[in-house]
């Protein structure tokens, strides 16, 4: 019921928590005065003895008491915030620090989905946790032992006895439905993020969807995994409606038996007419914050069930620090017996060994699923290297520091990112120290500053990933700001795929000038474009079937032969189905 891994992430909390503690308790003490008070008044009342001073000190000290619980409630309020407000933002740093420093390997820890989910949904769970349920635990222990003292002191230890033997019994009910409840509030976490994920890639898909009259069928299966979410949520909201039945049982239950009691005292003549209205009107009070507590209880437990999922990750081993840095120059890549495999079942490369020297020019080509991007996204440091290994400059790809490794390597792939904004702005995260005139320089090597030109210039505003620019503008953006960034080795992956010719040959002849400078890997699907690579690398499903220049592996690899014939034949059809 209570988890010391959540108190000790955030300390801060902590005093927050007991201050609100402490003004629930001062706050019962003003309830206890004001009943007191009532009590008093109704027993002099029955006795004739209540004066006109009498009631004027009373309904004096009444307000005084209002008064104080009146600010004692709104502390209790300004407490609960304060302590929910430091664990979330406390969380939500550790999260965002755990993915910083696992780097790009994260994403085999976890998808982006869940990453949010767990970050916004999973936080706020984690506020009604700190807010509500932590300060009741301790309230609703001291909240009865206050009330045996007065009791007691009032007149009848006897009932207060009995009342506080009967405490015990709401927690005992809590206790017996927390595994059934742990169990139950991990599936529907589970299904949450499901239904999470196929929701985002659903959207980020539709496009497709609908291209290929598939939404129908997604929408079948996002109906399914719904159905099951809500089966899920049914399933908790009805076990938490059980538990409160329960819990009203012992709780009303119990204060009906005080009241019986009091009353058979006062009958009995061994508890006075103020004693009984006393511990009448308070006898609920008895097991009022331990039925809070068991409220708070069900919130309490979908914010620990989500708290495991964030604990999980943010357990997941971490690299350690790396601390080697690239030199300026003799950068060699050597890629030697890599296998790999992104689910530890089927391997996407097989025994892969390739050398990529220094200032060459190197051509990855091969069959949609051969493995060309996981060679890229080994190199960047996006996944582990398991089994054999990957050096740059003679130094291990896990052994260098990713600042470093990011400011040596630039990678351009077919979705390159952009932030809303201008376009000044997504140019200047490649160099931010750039003035309007280099901006403009790798904007005309990429032709497409007329284009900014006629809008607003490097002012031009992108929406959401520069949805309002075409998908050629996109890459020849895209190229640009790799320009920007003078790095030593440039990645481009399918970087001219699904844009228009004049787009492509503009950004093929950038890379081959960069490729007079630079180290240039390309990885392509159409052999043309690499044809006068250095090397040319032919992957066929993760193995290397054939490596050298593009007349050799013409005479040479039969898969290469293949490809290259298939695509020329492809494109001759083509001109010819121009002509036509």
């Amino acid at each position: 019921m209570f988890d010391k891994r959540l108190m000790a992430m955030c300390p801060e909390s902590r005093k927050y928590i007991i201050g609100n503690i402490v003004c629930q308790w001062t706050e019962l003490l003003m309830n206890a005065v004001m009943i007191f008070i009532i009590s008093n008044a109704v027993g002099m009342l029955y006795s004739g003895a209540f004066t006109a001073r009498g009631m004027i000190i009373s309904l004096a000290v009444l307000g005084v008491t209002l008064i104080v619980r009146f600010f004692m409630t709104k502390k209790t309020s300004e407490m609960s915030y304060l302590a929910s407000k430091t664990v979330k933002r406390a969380m939500r740093e550790q999260i965002y620090r755990k993915i910083l420093r696992l780097g790009s390997s994260y994403r085999e820890h976890a998808t982006a989905s869940e990453l949010v989910q767990e970050s916004v949904e999973g936080v706020e769970q984690l506020e009604s946790y700190f807010g509500l349920y932590v300060p009741q635990f301790f309230y609703a222990f001291i909240a009865p032992l206050t009330l045996f003292v007065l009791f007691g002191i009032s007149g009848s230890f006897k009932v207060a006895g009995v009342l506080l033997v009967c405490v015990p019994l709401i927690p005992g009910a809590i206790v017996m439905v927390q595994k059934i409840a742990k169990k139950i509030l991990a599936k529907y976490w589970d299904q949450y993020a499901k239904l999470g994920s196929t929701f985002l890639e659903n959207l980020q898909g539709m496009t497709t969807l609908k291209t290929y009259r598939a939404d129908a069928y997604k929408n079948i299966k996002m109906n399914e995994e719904s159905e099951n979410f809500r089966k899920i949520t049914m399933k908790v909201l009805t076990m938490q409606l059980n538990s409160i039945i329960i819990m009203d049982f012992f709780a009303y239950g119990g204060a009906a038996l005080g009241i019986a009691l009091a009353c058979k005292g006062f009958i009995e003549g061994s508890i006075t007419l103020q004693s009984t209205v006393f511990m009448i009107l308070l006898s609920a009070d008895f097991f009022l914050p331990m039925r809070k507590l068991g409220s708070y209880f069900h919130v309490a437990m979908n914010g620990m069930a989500a708290s495991d999922r964030i604990f999980k990750f943010l357990n997941e081993p971490e690299p350690e620090e790396k601390k080697e840095s690239l030199p300026d120059s003799g950068l060699d890549i050597k890629i030697d017996g890599i296998s790999f495999s992104y689910d530890g079942d089927k391997n996407v490369l097989e025994n892969v060994s390739l050398n990529i020297k220094d200032g060459t020019f190197t051509g990855i080509v091969g069959e949609s699923g051969s493995g060309k991007s996981t060679i890229a996204s080994l190199i960047m440091g996006r996944n582990s290297v398991k089994q054999g290994s990957l050096t740059v400059a003679g130094r291990n790809i896990s052994d260098i520091n990713e600042e470093n490794l990011f400011r040596t390597i630039d990678y351009v792939g077919l979705g390159s990112t952009f932030f809303k904004g201008t376009v000044r702005d997504n140019l200047l995260m490649a160099r931010p120290d750039a003035t309007d005139d280099e901006l403009w320089k790798v904007l005309e090597e990429c032709n497409i500053d007329g284009f900014f030109r006629s809008e607003d210039g490097l002012d031009t505003g992108l929406t959401e990933n520069a949805g309002n620019l075409s998908g050629g503008q996109k890459q020849r953006l895209a190229l640009a700001r790799a320009v920007l960034h003078d790095a030593k080795i440039y990645i481009f992956d399918e970087a001219t795929s699904n844009i228009d010719i004049e787009s492509e040959e503009i950004i093929l002849d950038e890379i081959k000038k960069l490729s007079k400078t630079k180290t240039v890997i390309m990885i392509t699907h159409r052999l043309m474009n690499v044809k006068d690579a250095d090397v040319i690398c032919c992957l066929v499903n993760g193995h290397i079937s054939g490596t050298g220049t593009h007349d050799e592996l013409l005479s040479g690899c039969e898969s290469y032969g293949k490809l290259w014939n298939t695509q020329k034949a492809l494109e001759e059809f083509g001109k010819g189905g121009a002509v036509l």
